[in-house]
């Protein structure tokens, strides 16, 4: 199944689940991305139909239960709703490292650009003056980000289509421009990389999306080239980064009796009045900054500056999310 037929299934069954009325054809296809069409069209409405009616199959064989009726006793004609007494998973028990695990993935899907078309379907649902449940669709705003290359690079990769985008490295005072067919994209070490071949030096490269600079532009025709077969993305990128040089010491503040994780990786610690003084080794700033943040309010970081400014502004950016419209703060 393509990405975009997926997209659209799934936008299909959040704005089915997030109403409790019945939604008609035409309904549907003003809401959910993927099925805009001209109704005064013959061809076009009959492809529109084509294309609903593929997808109502699909989702049945998925086993999703789609309801239909009419939404009050003078339309005559049927709507779709997903049952949600049918649809509904039992409790899931997890433990507090598999929690994390599924919130982390569940925030990267919320990235890739389908929350944006989901949340605007709920929106067209609101304005048309249906009736959303607020709690069908929890989770489905985007609240942390990655680099802006990694939705371009991703749709490039669906479409082998290559690009070209500004590269800076710190070793060099100027951004060099690059020419890539790009393979797909990984994360590696908390960060993420494009790999693919580099049209300019007939070689096969990777890059780490947040040292792109610019827009990421499509250059050539879409599928002009096919990837290796069986090529391994996160092989390449690991022999390519190679092994971390701890060069940088940060000094925290840890709560007594928390942050194991960080304890775990401290080379001394002294008990103080405010807490135990840990001293560590680190190599990338953001990546360290970006773990610490995880342990909270367990853990202060007194030193050095660019490891205290990176957690600051990283946590500043997650009060700014929480503080959008829309975005609540969970329970």
């Amino acid at each position: 199944m393509s990405r975009t037929r997926t997209e659209r299934l799934v936008n299909l069954v959040i704005c089915l689940l997030a109403t409790r009325r019945f939604l008609t054809a035409e309904q549907i296809a003003a809401i959910v991305p993927g099925y805009e069409h001209d109704p005064n069209d013959e061809r076009d409405h009959e492809a529109f139909q084509r294309k609903f009616e593929r997808d109502k199959s699909e989702l049945r064989e998925l086993g999703v239960p789609l309801e239909m009726g009419t939404a009050s006793i003078f339309d005559n004609e049927q709507g779709y709703r997903i049952a949600r007494r049918e649809y509904a998973l039992p409790d899931i028990p997890l433990a507090p490292d598999e929690a994390a695990a599924v919130g982390i993935a569940a925030r990267l899907w919320q990235q890739t650009g389908l929350a944006a078309a989901a949340s605007s379907g709920l929106a067209k649902l609101r304005a048309g003056g249906i009736d959303v449940d607020p709690h069908a669709t929890l989770g489905v705003e985007a609240v942390v980000t990655v680099d802006p290359a990694f939705e371009p690079l991703t749709a490039a990769v669906r479409d082998r289509q290559a690009v070209t985008f500004s590269y800076e490295v710190p070793e060099r005072d100027a951004a060099g421009v690059r020419r890539l067919q790009p393979w797909g994209v990984v994360c590696w070490r908390g960060r993420w990389y494009v790999v693919g071949h580099d049209l300019d030096r007939a070689a096969e490269r990777c890059f780490r999306l947040s040292r792109i600079v610019s827009g990421v532009r499509r250059i050539g025709r879409r599928g002009a080239y096919e990837p290796p077969p069986k090529v391994d993305l996160i092989g390449y990128v690991a022999r390519s980064s190679g092994p971390i040089e701890r060069t940088g010491r940060a000094t925290v503040l840890a709560r007594p009796g928390r942050a194991a994780g960080v304890r775990r990786w401290a080379e001394s610690c002294v008990s103080t009045p405010d807490g135990d003084r840990l001293t560590l080794s680190y190599g990338d700033a953001d990546q360290f900054a970006g773990w610490l943040v995880g342990y909270g309010a367990d853990v202060v970081v007194l030193d050095p500056p660019e490891v205290r400014e990176r957690i600051v502004r990283r946590l500043q950016a997650v009060a700014a999310a929480y503080e959008s419209p829309g975005i609540g703060v969970p329970a």
